[in-house]
């Protein structure tokens, strides 16, 4: 094999220098003149080659003994790492032994040491259980009342003992337990106190402002005579956006300025300001008059010009009638009212006959009764009409709650409210005009009737006075 490796090099070597040869040859005529040593031939001697090719097969075979000798090293550090780890897994494995074996007996440790702690827990368990549930519960109790604004650390300190009450790990301690029944009784004590503290107050146009504020026990807070809420969420203290009614407000603005004993009616909010959140929503009578729309417009219109002529008119019938009273009392100075004009046609025509007086005297009595009973028809077509306009409102109102059915369903009740509260709102109206309106109309009415029967009364009175004078003649 090495023989033959050495024939193909001479004979690449041989190859390779015949071509350089005829290479120089065919360079030599062009460059003959430029280059003298040109003419000058290669040769290669064989003996230098084959010392050449014997010096790089002893150089390989050098190469290849140290590359053997580097094999040889690797393999035996390649044997001792797999030897060590070999002996690494044993240990594992025997160690890996060992701990489940100690798992299981520490399970077995802790089951019966865990049954002999329940058997010496015994009712102890129940009540720890009781003392979490009531942890939990008087925490979210503290939340949400007002009180935690002067004592916010309790319920971290609650949620604490709450978790701790859930672990059999650790017991609770005679002041951790006793911490519990100190914070019910101070929530107790507390709501019968009124207290006074500086706190951040988050107002309604938007802005925060140190204010005194007054806790009313557990049911009120107020500032500035309005009502405030603490959001439990966040624990802020937030004006209301919208107060309630004045009714509800005389307490609150009145206890800021109140003396030391005075008593004073107060609204309290039982359920920490939601009552008054709700009372603060409610529309005011301008709102709910607004609710009625057109049509309530126009019921509270035509109330106002029946009071108005109902009160004129009874005014004007009380005057008459006084005016009336009087001239009874001096029948022959007839004065300007609708007996002395009776009367005054009674004496313009006294001359005459009984039937020609009859008929003088009845055509004053007519022409002075529409004057008497001027307005009593429109008091009582109002008291017709109001009610049934509120019942027309009640219909458009009925009408638009349907179409907002017929459109977003009946799934958001909001959508429905304006149309249900125009109709409730103009048959309130309705109502609310026709009834004092007939009443009036009855007042109106039985003045009228009382002085028309006055006239009449008197006209035949002087028919009768004149037709016995005229027999007497």
């Amino acid at each position: 094999m090495k023989t033959f490796m050495i024939i193909a090099l001479t004979s690449w070597l041989i190859f390779s220098n015949l071509n350089f040869s005829f290479a120089a040859q065919t360079t030599k005529s062009t460059n003959s003149t430029e280059n003298p040593t040109a003419n000058k031939p290669l040769t290669l001697d064989l003996d230098s080659l084959l010392e050449k090719v014997k010096q790089g097969h002893r150089q390989d075979n050098e190469n290849n003994k140290a590359r053997l000798a580097l094999f040889t090293q690797d393999k035996a550090e390649q044997q001792r790492i797999y030897s060590q780890t070999k002996a690494d897994r044993i240990a594992a494995e025997q160690l890996s032994q060992l701990k489940e074996q100690a798992f299981e007996d520490n399970e077995q440790k802790i089951t019966l040491l865990q049954q002999r702690l329940n058997e010496r827990l015994g009712s102890l368990k129940e009540l720890f259980g009781v003392l979490q549930l009531v942890a939990s519960d008087s925490q979210g109790q503290f939340d949400a009342s007002l009180v935690q604004i002067h004592y916010p650390e309790r319920s971290e300190q609650l949620s604490q003992f709450a978790e701790k009450m859930g672990q059999t790990t650790e017991l609770p301690t005679i002041e951790e337990i006793e911490f519990l029944w100190y914070q019910l009784q101070r929530e107790m004590t507390e709501a019968g106190k009124i207290t006074t503290s500086n706190q951040t107050v988050l107002t309604a146009s938007g802005n925060e402002e140190q204010m005194e504020v007054m806790r009313i026990g557990t049911f009120n807070l107020i500032a500035n005579g309005k009502y405030l809420q603490r959001i439990s969420e966040t624990g802020r203290i937030v004006e209301f956006s919208r107060q309630p009614s004045s009714r509800y407000m005389v307490g609150a603005k009145k206890i800021a300025d109140a003396n030391n004993g005075e008593l004073l009616p107060f609204t309290i909010d039982p359920i920490r300001g939601q009552l008054i959140a709700i009372k603060g929503t409610a529309p005011d009578m301008t709102q709910r008059l607004n609710q009625g729309g057109e049509i309530g417009y126009i019921i509270i219109a035509l109330g106002i010009v029946v009071v108005l002529t109902a009160v004129f008119r009874l005014l004007y019938l009380v005057k008459i009638d006084r005016s009336i009273q009087a001239q009874l009392e001096n029948i022959e100075q007839p004065t300007n009212n609708p007996l002395g004009h009776i009367i005054k046609v009674y004496h313009q025509n006294k001359t005459e006959n009984v039937e020609s007086i009859e008929l003088k005297l009845g055509e004053a009595v007519l022409r002075e009764i529409p004057k008497v009973n001027w307005g009593l028809s429109f008091l009582k077509i109002s008291a017709a009409i109001a009610p049934l306009m509120g019942l027309l409102g009640t219909v458009t109102g009925m009408i638009i709650t349907f179409q907002a059915i017929t459109l977003f369903g009946a799934g958001d009740p909001k959508l429905m409210a304006g149309g249900i509260s125009q109709a409730l709102v103009t048959t309130v109206l309705g109502l609310t005009v026709a009834i004092p309106t007939l009443l009036l109309h009855n007042l109106v009415q039985g003045r009228a009737t009382k002085i028309n029967e006055i006239l009449e009364q008197e006209s035949i009175a002087l028919i009768a006075v004149h037709a016995e004078q005229e027999s007497h003649h």
